[in-house]
């Protein structure tokens, strides 16, 4: 008897850590997602996001419909952040290197976790200068 629970617990283990394992990296517990310095403006993240002064250099629009195509994919445009609709006259952002736009405040949360557009996951870059 305490051979088979030996051997039970030996074929368990490797399933419990896998799940460990996955579970950690989706709630970020074991990659330390997001360090904070003193000053809570400056954020510095393992897995790449983007601070706050970053976030503040990318190019803001106030939506207009008029101004774009108006084939039906344009005219039902959305936020894939929130899922809601850009609406004429709301502060839009646009991400420089795929031009995909969102709601301000939206993809200032989405970048400050991660620094990859939530459509196409291009890697998002506001022109670091090279010190």
């Amino acid at each position: 008897m305490g051979y088979s629970v030996v051997l039970l617990a030996m074929g368990i283990a490797p399933f419990v850590l896998i799940h460990v394992c996955i579970i950690g990296r989706t709630f970020g517990i074991i990659s330390g997602r997001i360090l904070l310095q003193e000053n809570d403006d400056v954020a510095i993240s393992r897995n790449g996001s983007m601070t706050r002064e970053d976030i503040k250099k990318l190019p803001t629009y106030d939506f207009n419909l008029e101004e774009r195509n108006k084939s039906f994919e344009m005219r039902i445009i959305k936020c894939v952040v929130c899922l809601k609709r850009l609406k004429i006259g709301e502060r839009c952002k646009l991400l420089p290197d795929c031009n995909h736009s969102f709601h301000g405040e939206c993809i200032d949360s989405w970048l400050i976790k991660t620094r990859v557009c939530p459509i196409c996951r291009t890697f998002v870059n506001v022109g670091r200068s090279k010190s």
